[in-house]
């Protein structure tokens, strides 16, 4: 890989996940000076020597103000700049299903990390970003805030204001140098994935992704890469598919598929 984010300082949240902690790597190998950021219960510093580089790490709670503010503050004070944001860190909850069955914490625990957490990064990253002339910021977002199923109610609803939340700042920074862009993975093979949801489910996931798997975050942590690249200088305030193709065909393509080889199979 190319050098192309040398001496770019970039900020990772939920860095040791495993969409974050591969994103931390991929910018890092490019040249950029990374900040991992998470929980004070995760391992930040194992991920931090875990992609070297020179790579730094902080402890973050983005349902708190200060504690983003102060994020932010030591990004600054550690490399004297900030040029990419990547709002990665995400909050789930099992027990997130149907709406009648809905909580109000499961809701607004959900809401206050993922949307407004991604909300306070935005706020206080963009001054930097302006400051240091311009920057990007890749907000995650997930195909499940374009399509509907039986779970993660809240959780989708919060991708959705997030892909919302990146058109207003592409829209009201670009003027300014600042891009702001979204990605909508599919399923993606990470350890949350593997606890969290039945691998009956994931196989028929894969049967609806066009190439027959799932993803892996070292897929979504090079589009990261180049969004926040000068190589997409031309690309703001849109939301990047990233679901080998989920969203993009009828609903009952591999039933139809099968119909289709039995139909062809039998003799005419």
């Amino acid at each position: 890989m190319t050098a192309e984010l040398e001496n770019k300082v970039a900020i990772i949240t939920g860095a040791c996940g495993g969409i974050g902690l591969e994103t931390s790597r991929v910018p890092a190998c490019a040249g950029a000076r990374v900040v991992l950021a998470d929980l004070p219960e995760t391992d930040l510093a194992g991920a931090a020597a875990s992609v070297g580089r020179g790579a730094v790490h902080h402890v973050v709670d983005l349902t708190n103000e200060v504690s983003v503010r102060a994020l932010i503050d030591f990004t600054i004070d550690t490399f004297g700049r900030l040029d990419i944001v990547d709002n990665n860190a995400a909050h789930s909850d099992p027990a997130d299903m149907l709406v009648s069955q809905m909580t109000v914490d499961v809701w607004d625990d959900t809401f206050t990390v993922n949307a407004r957490g991604t909300m306070l990064m935005c706020k206080y990253a963009i001054p930097r970003l302006i400051s240091a002339g311009g920057g990007a910021i890749v907000n995650i977002s997930s195909a499940t805030a374009h399509a509907a199923y039986d779970m993660s109610t809240a959780y989708s609803c919060t991708k959705a204001a997030i892909e919302t939340l990146t058109r207003y700042v592409a829209t009201q920074y670009g003027r300014h140098g600042v891009r702001c862009n979204a990605i909508a993975p599919g399923l993606v093979r990470t350890p949350r994935l593997e606890v969290g949801l039945p691998q009956p489910i994931v196989d028929i996931f894969a049967t609806h992704h066009l190439a027959g798997l799932i993803g892996e975050p070292h897929e979504i942590a090079e589009l990261v890469c180049f969004l926040a690249s000068d190589r997409a200088a031309f690309i703001t305030g849109q939301v990047i598919a990233a679901d080998s193709g989920l969203l993009a065909h009828l609903p009952g393509l591999p039933q139809i598929r099968a119909s289709v080889a039995e139909l062809q199979s039998q003799p005419s």
